[in-house]
């Protein structure tokens, strides 16, 4: 395992017009384009009995999970996801992994 590995976590609400069915399934049409990035490796989205959603993406390193993060800004495959999400409650973080188990 190469000790470059970056998880990437992402924290947020969905606005109050929001269906969170429609929300998964934004996410799973997001996933496509996602798959496509350089070094993305896996991907977990969850939610909270709070509503808070959980999005976190293991990165093959730091240069992949920036690139991808900025992208996605301007992606049409993100708009519907991105349109949802209440922007003033994201909370964005990148971290080395210091710990990876597969199952």
């Amino acid at each position: 395992m190469t000790p470059d590995l970056i998880a990437e976590s992402v924290q947020f609400r969905l606005t109050p017009a929001a269906d969170p069915a429609a929300f998964a399934d934004a996410a799973r049409d997001l996933d496509h384009w996602l798959a496509a990035r350089p070094g993305c490796l896996a991907r977990c989205l969850s939610t909270a009995p709070d509503g808070l959603w959980t999005d976190f993406v293991l990165w093959s390193d730091m240069a992949a999970a920036q690139t991808a993060a900025t992208a996605v800004m301007s992606a049409p495959e993100a708009a519907v996801f991105m349109a949802m999400i209440v922007p003033d409650s994201v909370v964005m973080g990148h971290g080395r992994v210091t710990l990876w188990r597969p199952a």
